[in-house]
């Protein structure tokens, strides 16, 4: 950018007091996500009282005080990046599955996508920290609802797409899975146990969650067979 364009830009933001507020937002948002990115490696790997502000300041090449000012305290960092790192899982968990064949297939990418991170491990530590910290219930509690919603609109619109039966409705699939993934996975890293065995159990647990009709032409959730089955009787 050349000197006269930023001198014009600058006092198109003088003169625009909204401009001028969308770029300070902007700013923030660039901040605060930089902050989060250096900050989630540094937590998974040295854990929240191993992990000193002044070291995600060094690896953000920010100010300690910019984490204060964005976060107030180390442990709202340390919960916003676990619920931030269980969503981008949550993601990626849905767009492994996207391919399955069968619902058997479904259900392995799912296990097979979530116990292959630690994310899982991470929010569960994030969980126990908001037992003594209730102020920051509330995200982690927005997070939670945010997980059931959109893995409840992804399991369904699998169910749709394929022509499948689900066992139960998309909500308790939903709610149920990471339930199970959470359980299994606390247990699991107390044990010790692989991510190969934590996925076999996560299998185990979680059983048959829904069954392929091969009519590809009758897409039926639960609600339907419910439905059929109230008509029968």
């Amino acid at each position: 950018m050349t000197g006269e364009s930023v001198h014009a830009s600058f006092e198109a933001s003088a003169g625009d007091p909204k401009h001028a507020a969308r770029a300070t937002r902007s700013a923030g948002r660039k901040m605060r996500s930089l902050l989060l990115d250096a900050a989630s490696p540094l937590f998974r790997e040295r854990g929240l009282s191993g992990t000193a502000i002044a070291d995600i300041a060094a690896t953000a090449d920010a100010f300690p005080s910019q984490i204060t000012y964005y976060f107030r305290t180390k442990e709202a960092l340390f919960v916003e990046c676990a619920c931030r790192e269980l969503l981008y899982l949550a993601r990626a968990t849905e767009q492994a599955a996207l391919n399955a064949r069968t619902p058997r297939d479904y259900t392995h990418a799912l296990a097979q996508t979530v116990t292959a991170s630690d994310s899982v491990a991470f929010f569960a530590e994030a969980l126990t920290l908001t037992r003594r910290r209730q102020d920051l219930a509330p995200l982690v509690e927005r997070t939670i609802e945010r997980l059931h919603g959109e893995g409840a609109r992804a399991y369904a619109s699998q169910m749709v797409r394929h022509g499948w039966r689900s066992l139960r409705a998309p909500d308790e699939s939903s709610r149920r899975f990471w339930a199970v993934a959470i359980g299994i996975m606390l247990e699991g890293y107390a044990m010790g146990r692989s991510p190969e065995a934590l996925c076999a159990e996560m299998l185990r647990v979680l059983g048959e969650q829904a069954k392929s009709t091969g009519d590809t032409t009758r897409l039926r959730l639960v609600e339907d067979a419910a439905s059929n089955s109230n008509e029968e009787g």
